[in-house]
């Protein structure tokens, strides 16, 4: 039996995952890797722990690299700064660069892997690629900014998702003066509805850092020595911009030849499969499958990534293991706080069509009796059609990830706001009340959604 010839595009987390799958359980099969890049599998997300000084040598923040893939399988070859030109899905061929030399060579699969990644969003803002305007996605832009920030006093940081507003807290604990222009969308829009974004926006004004919101930054100049932001409500300056105003999928060497969705995204199957039989794909090339819609979404995160990934290389030689699709939970750390959210807001929930509401509430993670406490801020969000729950959000000086880890499962098991309310959980005061905080906010969600429906009664009896 002539064994497989596969070929993976593209290799950090998604790409990285679905090789480690094959080299475990087929490693008869040959495997050949094309990246671009000189390095694989680096961790974008931990780029503000390297400028802040918690991790001090970039390179801890590569996950694995060639040499280990390559001593667990024979059949695995790494061809690194190479660029794949051209995919023929109906040849099985594609065309590659080696950049170094630049030879442009052919080479043909049984199946090819596509985890091409993205790419960082740049708007279309006159000067954005000038000097001391800077993006912020790999290794090399990580180094870019690290150094150039050394002799920079004022930064300014141009978006308001999770990496602007980790740059911003990053760049407040090293004495450089900081702004954050973000006007596009709400602050941290994608993750959390107004009222835990003001109190994000609260604590980085607490540390010094300026938010210019409702802002939009319109053009770039540079003096030779520092940068002009021209925005919707005046002129900037600082000696270093950082735009991080999004990612978008990287998938033009596919396009007219698999599904795609509107944005870009690679539609896949349950076994991560595209519309090609002999083409998978995972990672941020490629939509989720968004348990709270239903639907495909972009959610280009390092955790979707990786089980796609894995997936892939499960699924890869048979049908195997289904995609459970994902609430794309997520969370940060600020200052000595964490944010974490999980699903829908309550503004992306009704864009999409839900009835939905939200419980808001502050509490005490554990009693008053004890040497200390500290309130947690939540948010609940359900259907009140169905009362499922659509996403919760939650910030807290206490470590309340594992609870948006909770409510992603119980999303994920389309339960309800009553399940939340009365599900069993432990009780020791060193940790909650006999009540826990997510019992609590159930309650609060019970209480309003009940509430709301004998209002609705006693109108329609009237």
């Amino acid at each position: 039996m002539e064994k497989m010839k596969v070929i993976v595009v593209g290799c950090t987390h998604a790409g990285t995952a679905a090789v480690q799958e094959i080299i475990t359980h087929h490693p008869e099969a040959e495997v050949v890797v094309y990246e671009r890049r000189p390095d694989i599998a680096f961790l974008s997300c931990g780029i503000a722990l390297y400028l802040n000084g918690t991790v001090t040598q970039l390179d801890e923040l590569f996950t694995t690299n060639v040499k280990t893939l390559e001593a667990f399988g024979a059949n695995v070859k790494f061809e690194l700064e190479h660029d794949v030109l051209d995919i023929d899905a109906k040849t099985h061929e594609i065309s590659v660069q080696d950049l170094g030399s630049g030879r442009i060579t052919t080479d043909k699969y049984d199946k090819l892997i596509y985890t091409a990644g993205s790419f960082p969003v740049v708007p279309p803002i006159q000067g954005v690629s000038l000097p001391g305007v800077l993006m912020c996605k790999d290794y090399n832009d990580a180094q870019r900014i690290y150094e150039t920030a050394k002799t920079a006093h004022s930064i300014m940081i141009v978006g308001g998702g999770y990496i602007g507003v980790e740059l911003a807290e990053a760049y407040s604990h090293t004495g450089h003066e900081v702004s954050l222009i973000n006007g596009v969308r709400p602050l941290l829009s994608h993750y959390v509805d107004a009222s835990l974004a003001n109190l994000v926006r609260l604590d980085l004004e607490s540390h010094g850092v300026q938010m210019l919101l409702d802002e939009v930054a319109m053009k770039f100049d540079n003096d030779g020595e520092r940068v002009f932001i021209q925005t919707s409500k005046g002129e900037r300056y600082a000696d270093l911009a950082v735009v991080c105003v999004g990612f978008q999928p990287q998938t033009e060497l596919l396009r007219d030849q698999v599904a795609m969705n509107a944005d870009g995204s690679i539609h896949v199957d349950d076994y991560m499969q595209t519309s090609d039989p002999d083409i998978f794909a995972a990672g941020d090339a490629v939509a989720v499958h968004f348990n709270p819609t239903g639907k495909d979404a972009y959610a280009p995160l390092a955790t979707n990534a990786v089980r796609q990934g894995k997936l892939v290389g499960r699924n890869l030689f048979g049908k195997r293991v289904k995609y459970m699709g994902t609430q794309a939970t997520s969370a940060l750390t600020l200052y000595d706080k964490t944010l974490a959210a999980t699903g829908l807001t309550l503004v992306r929930a009704k864009t999409s069509g839900f009835n939905a509401a939200a419980v808001t509430m502050t509490v005490n993670y554990r009693p008053t009796f004890m040497p200390s406490t500290v309130p947690i801020t939540m948010s609940l969000v359900y259907d009140k059609a169905n009362r499922q729950i659509l996403g919760a959000q939650l910030y807290s000086q206490y470590d309340i990830a594992q609870s948006a880890n909770l409510i992603s499962v119980m999303i994920q098991n389309r339960n309800t706001i009553d399940d939340l309310a009365y599900v069993d959980m432990l009780f020791n005061p060193h940790y909650d009340y006999p009540w826990n905080y997510l019992n609590l906010l159930g309650q609060e969600a019970v209480e309003q959604a009940d509430s709301q429906t004998q209002e609705d009664d006693h109108e329609s009896l009237e």
